[in-house]
């Protein structure tokens, strides 16, 4: 699970390598990578609401 969160921090932040996107793509569970991307979506734009309150204090 681990190697799903960082392929998909990398590929969020744009420093994905070709190579390593060819694997990920043809490791046959495209669900952990959907599943993980939400998930850390979600929680980016919850802390930059979180942020934004904060500073807005």
């Amino acid at each position: 699970m681990w190697s799903v969160v960082k392929s998909v921090l990398a590929a969020l932040l744009g420093v994905q390598s070709n190579q390593k996107r060819e694997e990920d793509f043809s490791s046959g569970k495209p669900a952990a990578y959907l599943v993980t991307g939400v998930v850390i979506t979600l929680i980016f734009v919850l802390l930059l609401i979180f942020l934004a309150m904060f500073a807005a204090r």
